[in-house]
């Protein structure tokens, strides 16, 4: 056997580099001359032991491997070639003057990519390089596209985190315009429930007092889910801010200072023409606007699309109130009409958002307005924040593994009366 050596030379163009390996002298002379020939850089060693050796510390593109040699064969050369820790992709062609197709399974079984068989032929030995070049040329395409990916990847995440830490932060403004989920009037209480179906959504919930006697409430929902719902959400809950009377449309100062609620109808009328003349919107929304006053228990209200509410009396028995009508932006110049309710000591107003009754399953099936008029007799007993929070509670089971498909929102007014 030759001596052994690395013999790298330079061919006539910075092509691929080709690894000879194979303890015959003559065989990587004959070898090399064709490889240089051909443009080829050329890398020869005699052992499959040196072969690994050079490979753990310059990554050959192709290798031309003999089978039968001392010491560490073609076949375990090729194993360990194959299984080196490298992002490059080596071609492998193992020359053999074996023909019987187990040894061939067995060579493939190790990882070769190609044959050739000794003799080695010039124009076969050609024609199998440019096979693997081609499949190289794949592997470095596939790799550069891979890389793109990759990185392409890498700066939509840091876009999402971006995009999703700014939604936390809008979430949090959003749920900011419900400033208190409960408040206590003394002859009544209000308790609100917010819950997106994302991180923003298209519901709102609030309250505002108008003079010493009487408050306004109101439950909206935007159509569509996401940012630009949320967005028309604080819009319109700037036209019924409860920090500016002067510029809450539901209001009016009269001549002795005095603010006064503007009826609910014509609130409503007053938005849908906002709408319609101000808001370069595809959007629509439902809305219950309601008056109260606190010492009588007379709710004034007008209903656009919105569910119907619900009055369950002190004795639990439950009514629905309301005269439907149209959601607010998809008609100009509608009409509403208005309808009162009056409730007395131990009675309660619940106002809701129809992703309450459209709450489903993971049957399919909505939780409906049957489901909640049996809570609500049910929870009869339980006031307050205590029994929305049931109801979301009741809701979240219902939904099972399904997250709720709806913003789900509502008001509960509840009526205690003088105490006089």
């Amino acid at each position: 056997m030759q001596s052994s050596r690395h013999h790298i030379e330079a061919g006539q163009i910075d092509s691929n580099l080709v690894l000879v390996v194979d303890d015959s002298r003559l065989q990587r002379s004959i070898l090399r001359a064709s490889l240089k020939k051909w443009g080829y850089r050329v890398a020869e060693v005699s052992s499959g032991d040196e072969a690994l050796d050079f490979c753990e510390n310059k990554q050959p593109d192709l290798v031309i491997s003999d089978w039968m040699m001392p010491g560490m064969d073609g076949i375990e050369f090729c194993r360990r070639f194959k299984a080196l820790d490298t992002e490059r992709f080596g071609y492998f062609i193992l020359l053999t003057s074996k023909s019987d197709k187990s040894e061939i399974a067995q060579g493939l079984d190790a990882g070769a990519d190609d044959f050739l068989t000794k003799p080695v032929s010039s124009a076969e030995l050609r024609a199998r390089l440019v096979a693997g070049e081609r499949i190289l040329n794949m592997e470095r395409e596939l790799t550069r596209k891979n890389e793109l990916v990759e990185s392409t990847l890498g700066e939509l995440k840091l876009l999402y985190d971006k995009i999703d830490s700014d939604l936390i932060e809008a979430k949090q403004l959003q749920q900011s315009l419900v400033r208190e989920r409960f408040k206590d009037f003394g002859t009544a209480a209000i308790s609100l429930m917010l819950q997106s179906s994302g991180h923003v959504g298209g519901d709102l919930v609030g309250y505002f007092p108008i003079n010493d006697q009487e408050i306004g409430l109101f439950a909206i929902d935007v159509s569509g889910h996401g940012i630009s719902s949320a967005l028309m959400t604080a819009r319109l809950a700037g036209y019924m801010s409860a920090a500016s009377k002067d510029q809450n449309i539901a209001i009016e100062k009269g001549p002795d200072g005095t603010f006064y609620p503007i009826a609910p109808s014509e609130v409503i009328a007053k938005l849908n023409n906002l709408v319609q003349s101000e808001m370069t919107t595809e959007h629509y929304f439902t809305l219950v606007y309601a008056t109260v006053h606190l010492q009588t228990g007379k709710i004034t209200a007008a209903q656009a699309g919105h569910p119907y509410p619900l009055v369950q009396r002190k004795n639990g028995d439950v009514e629905a109130v309301g005269t439907g009508g149209l959601p607010v932006g998809l008609v100009p110049d509608a009409r509403y009409e208005q309808f009162d309710v009056t409730l007395q000591k131990g009675d309660r107003l619940i106002i809701f958002s129809d992703g309450v009754p459209e709450c489903m399953s993971e049957t399919g099936v909505f939780f409906d307005d049957e489901n909640l008029v049996n809570f609500m007799r049910d929870w009869k007993r339980k006031r307050g924040p205590n029994f929305l929070d049931g109801l979301l509670f009741e809701l979240d089971r219902f939904a099972g593994s399904r997250d709720f498909s709806d913003d789900i929102s509502a008001i509960l007014l509840e009526f205690e009366g003088n105490s006089v």
